[in-house]
């Protein structure tokens, strides 16, 4: 059996939605199984019905339910054949698996005998900036992602999901750092209300704060602060927050929701020098935005 998604999306309901086309229709007793990279647990979810037009079907499956943990999971389908004996589990280079399928189910471990499974392709990259951003609005533990492996297979990226203010842009103008984005996660509405808010720059070695009045309007922020106050403030590594009305406690500034890894090593931000003093806008591994200011 070939399956090939054509379009995947993770709804703001947190369904898994795709639409496939099978070279032959999908066999009665068909599973879809989700297995964690990492540990090798696995989750199965049952499909519906099969029909003669499975070669152009669309599946739905509600992942909450499945008590997924954060990592990246592969999506297979396996079909139990009762009538071939037991293989040892393996699989080609174009997904294919045969065999022993060992998983764990609501912490059950078990082993199904004859079971053959398929890596499932996509055509679909998964990305859209503007669904991701729509998604981020609701107040969430954790977040779903489909998308397209390098190697052209359909899995699933899980992350928790903390409210955060996402940066969309940072530049330096007229004397001053400034920093726009969305607020993600937060459960805030996307409309015209504004609501006060206070960029805080904090530093640990040594002890320092600097902050400045910020705007929030909706969940779009932008934020301002003068380099001479930095640079007053003397040199180190300063880690930004945003403190909103309504929230409980300060989010931090982070660059994740585009789902681009390594910012640290890809994204070099220019510096401003001010009296010979270099302020540079920098990520850590985390995706989190920090100033250095160096002499």
């Amino acid at each position: 059996m070939r399956v090939l998604v054509t379009d995947a999306e993770v709804t703001l309901a947190d369904v898994l939605s795709l639409r496939i086309s099978a070279e032959d229709p999908i066999p009665d007793g068909t599973d879809m199984v989700l297995r964690q990279r990492t540990t090798g647990v696995e989750r199965r979810v049952r499909l519906g019905a099969p029909g003669a037009e499975a070669r152009d079907a669309g599946l739905a499956v509600s992942l909450p339910p499945l008590s997924l943990i954060p990592g990246r999971w592969d999506v297979y389908f396996a079909h139990h054949d009762r009538h071939e004996g037991i293989r040892h589990s393996h699989a080609g280079p174009d997904g294919e698996s045969h065999g022993v399928d060992r998983r764990e189910v609501h912490g059950e471990d078990r082993r199904e005998k004859n079971d053959r499974r398929w890596r499932v392709k996509s055509i679909d990259p998964g990305f859209s900036l503007d669904h991701l951003e729509a998604y981020a609005l609701s107040r969430r533990t954790l977040a779903y992602r489909a998308y397209r492996t390098q190697t052209g297979f359909l899995a699933l990226k899980i992350s928790e999901a903390r409210p955060v203010a996402e940066v969309r842009a940072v530049w330096f103008r007229e004397g001053r750092f400034e920093v726009t984005g969305q607020l993600a996660y937060t459960g805030l509405d996307d409309d015209d209300a504004r609501h006060s808010a206070t960029l805080t720059l904090s530093r640990d070695r040594p002890d320092g704060t600097l902050a400045s009045v910020a705007t929030v309007q909706g969940v779009r922020f932008h934020a301002a602060l003068s380099l001479c106050d930095m640079l007053d403030a003397h040199y180190g590594t300063w880690e930004p927050t945003l403190a909103v009305e309504g929230l409980p406690e300060p989010l931090r500034l982070r660059a994740r929701l585009d789902d681009v890894d390594g910012k640290g090593r890809r994204l070099h931000y220019p510096a401003a020098e001010v009296d010979g003093v270099a302020i540079q806008p920098v990520y850590t591994d985390d995706e989190e935005l920090r100033l250095e200011v160096n002499g």
